[in-house]
């Protein structure tokens, strides 16, 4: 039995492959109750759902304790499973009977769940993000602006943004020391010299696979794993990333910027690879992926930065 479940707002659309049967419940606890009880009954090999920028967390949260095999997928991933099996239409109906095909044809790897306090710091960590883009939004506008007045204005907002920004970071920090084993990897990430904080909570929120995975497995999943661009014996073509984490990927790409020029490691592979003619860029996204792999080992074996260089 394979389960594909559509998340709206509301509502919760359940289809069940191969037998074909649908049926919605709220989105709601009530809903999520009869859920539970109703796959607990039916012990699925596989349920799937979608994420959906955060109406799935307490359904998923539900099913979780209930340990039913819970996997949120990438939309992107489904729409083009949806389309190369001919099914263009779209409705919840549709779309939950999409998901549980594509879980009974592609079966796709379970991660971890972010726990309660994980999700609280991703969601703290997403709000973080959106003021720094709004600073800069903010302080581009004003630098446009003629109108003294209206600078004025602009000036003060952005003021009050960085006083919104001061206040998050300091729940990020209340937050950490109400977490005693969070707290440890971030100061074991943090041995790392070009990993700041930013960083390292961002891999703990964004990226709980991190230590669980093999270095290959890990830059995939991130999206710094170059690919393949080749097609028979005529086209050869360059290496490319795809897919992965953006925030995870973001915050990677300043912490490898910095450790080009402080740390060691880092520092000579960079050079290295400009000697050999390679792009600054294509330079540092190797830097990027040679600094998570480096991470990832260090959490896997709970081994800081100094003994992990040695």
């Amino acid at each position: 039995m394979f389960v594909g479940i559509d998340v709206s707002k509301k509502t919760l659309d359940v289809a069940l492959r191969p037998g074909g049967e649908i049926f919605q419940v709220t989105n709601d606890e009530s809903g999520w109750s009869v859920l539970v009880e109703r796959l607990a009954g039916l012990s699925p090999a596989l349920v799937v759902m979608e994420a959906t920028g955060g109406y799935e967390r307490g359904v998923v949260a539900a099913l979780a304790l209930a340990r039913l095999p819970i996997v949120v997928v990438n939309p992107r991933q489904v729409r083009d499973f949806a389309k190369a099996t001919g099914k263009l239409a779209k409705t919840d109906r549709l779309d939950a009977g999409v998901l549980a095909h594509f879980a009974e044809v592609v079966k796709p790897e379970q991660r971890p769940i972010l726990d309660e306090s994980l999700q609280a710091l991703d969601e703290m960590l997403t709000r973080r993000r959106q003021i720094v883009e709004m600073i800069t939004a903010e302080t581009n506008r004003m630098h446009a602006m003629r109108d003294p007045a209206l600078r004025k204005r602009i000036f003060k907002h952005v003021q009050w943004l960085r006083a919104q920004l001061d206040e998050i970071d300091t729940d990020l920090d209340s937050t950490l020391k109400k977490m005693p084993l969070w707290r440890e990897k971030e100061q074991l990430l943090r041995s790392v010299p070009g990993v700041g904080p930013v960083t390292a909570r961002t891999l703990l929120a964004e990226l709980p696979e991190l230590g669980t995975l093999d270095g290959r497995k890990i830059a995939a999943l991130v999206g710094v794993a170059p690919f393949n661009c080749d097609s028979g014996s005529a086209i050869r073509g360059k290496r490319h990333i795809w897919g992965g984490r953006a925030p995870v990927r973001a915050a990677l790409y300043m912490a490898a910027l910095v450790a080009t020029r402080h740390n060691p490691v880092i520092r000579a592979t960079y050079k290295r690879l400009l000697s050999a003619g390679k792009p600054k860029k294509v330079a540092l996204v190797a830097c990027m992926r040679k600094l998570l792999i480096t991470l990832n080992a260090m959490v896997r074996t709970t081994t800081p930065w100094t003994l992990a260089a040695a």
